[in-house]
C-alpha cells in the first residue's frame, strides 16, 4: 500500500479555493481503481493549513494517479501554497488494526 500526504499552508485568501479544488479531485479520485481512500483535512488549529491524505493499493495504481490529468489540479493547489508543502509517500507491506492494540494490552505486566 502507498500512503500519500501533502500538507500545505495556504494564503488565507486562497484557502476556500484550494479546498474546493481538492474536494473535487478527491471525489473523482475515490472511484479510481486502486484508491482505498482520499480525504481532505482542514486543520482547526491553523485555519490556513490543508492536508490531502490518500491511500492506494499498489505503487503502480498510485503512479498512474500521479500521471493523470486530475493530479494536475493537486499540483495547482501545491503551487498556491504560502510555504513549501510537506509531501510524503510511504510504502507499507502490511497493515493491522485494533488487533495490535488487543495483543499488546493482553501482555501487560
Amino acid at each position: 500500500m502507498i500512503h500519500a500526504t501533502i500538507r500545505m499552508k495556504m494564503p488565507v485568501q486562497k484557502v476556500r479555493e484550494a479546498v474546493e479544488i481538492l474536494r473535487s479531485v478527491a471525489e473523482r479520485t475515490r472511484v479510481q481503481p486502486g484508491c482505498i481512500s482520499c480525504r481532505i483535512y482542514h486543520e482547526s488549529e491553523e485555519e490556513n493549513v490543508i492536508m490531502l491524505d490518500e491511500l492506494w493499493r499498489t505503487r503502480e495504481e498510485h503512479e498512474r494517479h500521479l500521471r493523470s490529468s486530475e493530479y494536475r489540479n493537486v499540483l495547482l493547489v501545491v503551487e498556491m501554497a504560502h510555504e513549501k508543502p510537506e509531501i510524503k509517500f510511504s510504502e507499507y507491506s502490511d497493515s493491522t488494526g485494533v488487533e495490535t492494540i488487543e495483543k499488546a494490552r493482553s501482555h501487560e505486566g
